[in-house]
């Protein structure tokens, strides 16, 4: 890809990124991510952008922003660093590092879909950055495993690399590496979720040739010369999740490490993704405890279709529905998730322009259901919601559509299974915007059958 830098880019590095020169530190203290997303929705209020901080009239705007925090002056002194991010860019570039920020079209949707104002402001990387968006299945597992899981994690590559999907991983020892590994093996896409070394990466043998091909990409949230960091580590497994369609914990401890901590994480809180465990060979204490806490057991794929079906089932979001990305693809494009690009937001129209994109094969879909939602009936329902009206976040108006599809669909009780059939999206997702619908009051669950009802109005 190009690797110009953005006027925004350069703006939020000069805020949030430590711009690393050797082994120096950063001399004035950085904008922490909490910091940053306040910053980002002052100047979203305000209508406003990051590069709008580098022009010669912008005195103003920088004490605005200044006051927002404690220390006096650290917004000038942050932007004050133009010389040495001249330099930090020209080693990037030297190295075929690429950078991108929230506010650029490159950025990947899926994280801002997924991850929304959590996203990192600031990504680095090297080799294909369309690959991001490309999805495929993250394997992930402790470094210190025996022999056999080993070559179970390089088997799940190499179905992997067959079926054409990409393999996501952190490219640690043991399970990491291997799956990667068996993966390009036979020719397929990984995508290496660093949290430290981004340059030393770039710059290893092993690594060009793959990365010049295509068949690797190298992603980091973090300056290309930071070290390892537990904190960067643990945060690291929030973007291995969520570039992924479907997750794979091959071995885990229990109740400590990376690889258990990142999947409670995701079980527990964010469920950016379905989470299998392995279900065979060694037993592990790690994966039969994250199975107890909602992990799907993986159902061993021996082939190409096998595989394949894992990504097609109720599990994940399927193909010929309606996606999340299908939705919200060009809405996500118009209306900036993060704050830092003001551009106009008709997000009207990107609801119809996804429907001529996608919506419409639902009809396909669903057509040998029992129970059919086709696309005049999803219009019908999408264009009453007065997405003026809502939230600025694309996941909100998104989730106004969906409240009303659901409110149809549950005239009668359904099962978990049978809304995300008819919605065309993964059990998990119906099951998150389900148990949204019912904090909200609106929607109960019926626990003798399982099964979602509207909750009745009350008469007076």
């Amino acid at each position: 890809m190009n690797t110009e830098v953005s006027i925004n880019t350069k703006a939020v590095l000069l805020l949030t990124a430590p711009l690393l020169v050797g082994k120096e530190a950063a001399v004035t203290k950085v904008l922490a991510p909490r910091e940053y997303k306040k910053l980002a929705h002052y100047l979203h209020g305000i209508k406003r952008q990051p590069s709008d901080l580098l022009y010669s009239d912008s005195s103003e705007l920088i004490r605005a922003c200044g006051n927002l925090f404690i220390e006096e002056g650290r917004i000038e002194k942050l932007l004050n660093r133009a010389f040495l991010l001249s330099q930090v860019i020209d080693r990037w570039q030297s190295l075929g590092i690429w950078v991108l920020s929230r506010a650029d079209p490159q950025y990947p949707r899926r994280l801002k879909l997924k991850m929304k104002s959590d996203a990192p402001p600031i990504l680095y990387g090297c080799g294909d950055v369309k690959l991001l968006d490309m999805g495929g299945v993250a394997v992930v597992g402790s470094r210190k495993v025996e022999q056999d899981l080993i070559d179970y994690a390089a088997s799940v590559g190499k179905l992997a690399a067959q079926s054409n999907r990409m393999v996501i991983s952190g490219g640690a020892k043991g399970v990491d590496r291997a799956a990667m590994q068996g993966c390009l093996d036979l020719g397929g896409v990984v995508c290496e979720v660093l949290a430290e070394h981004l340059e030393s990466a770039a710059l290893k043998r092993s690594n060009r040739d793959f990365l010049i091909s295509g068949n690797l990409v190298l992603v980091s949230a973090y300056d290309p010369s930071a070290g390892f960091s537990v904190g960067h580590a643990m945060q690291r497994n929030k973007l291995i999740y969520a570039l992924s369609d479907a997750s794979l914990v091959v071995n885990s401890d229990l109740n400590k490490g990376g690889t258990w901590a990142g999947a409670i994480e995701q079980l527990d809180k964010l469920n950016y993704v379905p989470v299998f465990v392995r279900s065979s060979g060694t037993y592990s204490d790690g994966v039969e405890a994250l199975q107890r806490r909602g992990a799907i057991p993986w159902p061993n794929p021996k082939n190409k279709e096998e595989f394949l079906d894992v990504f097609d089932a109720s599990f994940t979001q399927l193909r010929n529905g309606i996606s999340e990305l299908d939705l919200l693809g060009k809405m996500v494009d118009a209306g900036e998730v993060a704050a830092e690009q003001n551009l106009p937001e008709n997000f009207q129209q990107g609801i119809q322009e996804a429907e001529s994109g996608g919506v419409s094969r639902i009809d396909e879909h669903n057509k040998n259901r029992s129970v059919g939602f086709g696309n005049e009936d999803f219009k019908s329902v999408a264009l009453k919601v007065d997405v003026k009206n809502t939230a600025e976040d694309p996941s909100d108006i998104l989730f106004s559509v969906v409240r009303e599809l659901i409110f149809e669909v549950l005239k009668s009780p359904m099962k978990d299974v049978e809304i995300a059939s008819v919605l065309g999206v993964s059990v998990t997702q119906a099951r998150t915007w389900l148990h949204y619908l019912i904090d909200e009051g609106v929607v109960v669950k019926q626990k003798k059958v399982a099964t979602y009802i509207l909750k009745p109005k009350p008469l007076f």
